[in-house]
């Protein structure tokens, strides 16, 4: 039976974590936030745990999990031959939102890894995740917490609705702050690359290093080297068309008529956009969820997933977004709603 513990997300109660550190340390499955979205974490080198995990989200074995550690030094314990620029980004960046992959160690188990010999890494910057991480002393392997390709959660109330009957421990500690997934940076080639952008921008990555690639190809088949490369993913119910590659002017002009279309076949239709762009549809029979302001595009991450889930929740059939450009943390969101969109238009 679940167990839901609601929580301190500032200053987490070491009672409460304890209860929820020493279920990991059981074996069980136990959702906990971190500053990007609701976690689904196991014990990173118990694999029946780790399967657990699997089978909880119906996520397909060549999708790989994230190892979340509570200190850098941890990274030793997972990984071989871990060169300097992770270092000197671990001190950058964790805690924080950004995931390292690096060679692995044997102990790791290959249903982490999607058997392949490179692991993910990252030390969340939130104090709930951090003060269980300590408290349990292990590595947790920790995937998304919802049904795997659904939108992903960004509070308690979300992991309930998806998974409530299928994990063990919840951690409620309110919403997370940023909002999208972590930044994947691959350090086991010959330049860092970019496999998902997320929480660290490209920006900051280059400010660091000097220089980056990114994996322009949005997926691949076969075991993937990181998590969220899969053609479809965090997509919601209704179907979501996303509007790439136009000037805003022109952008809301197709949208407007797509609207038009949509509800002359009698489709509810939901707007997921930032406020500038809504005040374009003032009087129009829709449903509308603000990203805030097209000058902030950070508040745009935070509010993603919740929009997608709350016009999910007005049951609306089709939900209409435009691209919001690829500087900071746009090209993440361009990423999430690629992925998401049953169709991508023009």
């Amino acid at each position: 039976m679940l167990k839901v513990i609601t929580i301190h997300p500032e200053h987490p109660e070491p009672e409460l974590i304890k209860h929820a550190a020493d279920a990991l340390c059981q074996g069980k499955l136990v959702s906990f936030p971190t500053e990007t979205v609701y976690g689904l974490g196991a014990n990173a080198l118990d694999e029946d745990a780790v399967a657990r995990i699997f089978i909880a989200k119906g996520r397909p074995a060549e999708d790989p999990l994230i190892v979340h550690i509570a200190h850098a030094s941890w990274m030793t314990r997972v990984s071989r031959s871990i060169p300097p620029v992770a270092w000197q980004l671990a001190e950058e960046y964790w805690p924080g939102p950004l995931t390292l992959i690096l060679p692995k160690l044997s102990v790791v188990p290959d249903l982490v890894t999607a058997g392949r010999d490179s692991v993910g890494v990252r030390v969340p910057a939130h104090p709930v995740a951090l003060a269980l991480l300590k408290a349990s002393g292990i590595l947790v392997a920790a995937p998304s917490a919802n049904r795997f390709g659904h939108t992903s959660p960004t509070c308690a109330s979300h992991v309930l609705n998806d998974l409530g009957d299928r994990i063990d421990v919840l951690v409620d500690g309110g919403e997370t702050n940023i909002g999208i997934e972590s930044t994947v940076l691959d350090l086991t080639g010959s330049e860092p690359t970019i496999l998902r952008p997320g929480g660290v921008t490209r920006e900051q990555l280059i400010s660091t290093l000097g220089s980056v690639s990114i994996m322009n190809d949005v997926s691949y088949a076969g075991p993937q080297i990181s998590p969220g490369l899969l053609a479809h993913h965090y997509s919601p119910r209704a179907e979501l068309i996303y509007f790439y590659g136009l000037l805003a002017q022109t952008a809301l002009t197709v949208i407007r008529k797509k609207i038009e279309e949509e509800i002359s076949r009698g489709r509810r239709v939901g707007l997921l956009m930032v406020e500038e762009d809504l005040r374009h549809f003032t009087g129009l029979p829709v449903q509308e969820f603000s990203l805030g302001k097209e000058s902030d595009l950070w508040q745009a991450a935070h509010r993603l997933y919740a929009g997608m889930r709350a016009l999910d929740d007005q049951n609306v059939d089709v939900i209409l977004a435009r691209d919001l450009g690829e500087h900071g943390p746009g090209l993440a969101i361009r990423d999430r709603l690629r992925r998401a969109a049953k169709k991508v238009l023009p």
